[in-house]
């Protein structure tokens, strides 16, 4: 029953960024089943004050009652979420989306006080990019410019 409650949340999409799964980002951390076969899935979000999360247990709640599961959604934050938890085919949907992922096992906090991450850009390939904002269309993305094509593209931040 596990499997297939696995399978119902593989397809609940992250709703800033519709090409992912909650699966993809690593959000949920846990699914069990209790003896009266009340599912209960834990998630983290990716970063505290994320605004999508309200929407992601929405879905999941949305998603297991329409399987017909009664279901409650935990929300943990130790341990912290990390972009480190995506997965690898994750981050080929975010580059193919024209963004660029998060660079593995990195965190951002060097931007604050030196050298951004060195970003390839999703629409060319090249390395040749920049930082342009560390705020980007949402939180937790900056924005980057490559030199070679001149297109602008979010990074999704190490977290």
């Amino acid at each position: 029953m596990i499997d297939t409650i696995k399978n119902i949340l593989s397809e609940v999409k992250d709703p800033e960024i519709p090409v992912l799964t909650i699966e993809d980002m690593g959000i949920v951390r846990e699914v069990s089943i209790d003896t009266s076969n009340k599912v209960t899935v834990v998630i983290t979000p990716t970063y505290s004050g994320c605004p999508a999360m309200d929407t992601i247990e929405d879905d999941i709640k949305k998603a297991l009652n329409e399987a017909g599961y009664e279901v409650n959604v935990k929300t943990i934050l130790d341990p912290p979420w990390t972009t480190d938890w995506m997965s690898e085919d994750g981050r080929k949907k975010l580059e193919d989306y024209g963004i660029a992922p998060p660079v593995k096992g990195m965190k951002d906090k060097r931007t604050l006080f030196g050298k951004a991450p060195e970003v390839r850009c999703p629409h060319c390939k090249s390395m040749n990019t920049s930082l342009v904002s560390q705020f980007g269309s949402t939180p937790c993305k900056s924005l980057y410019k490559c030199a070679d094509c001149a297109e602008p593209f979010d990074y999704f931040k190490c977290i």
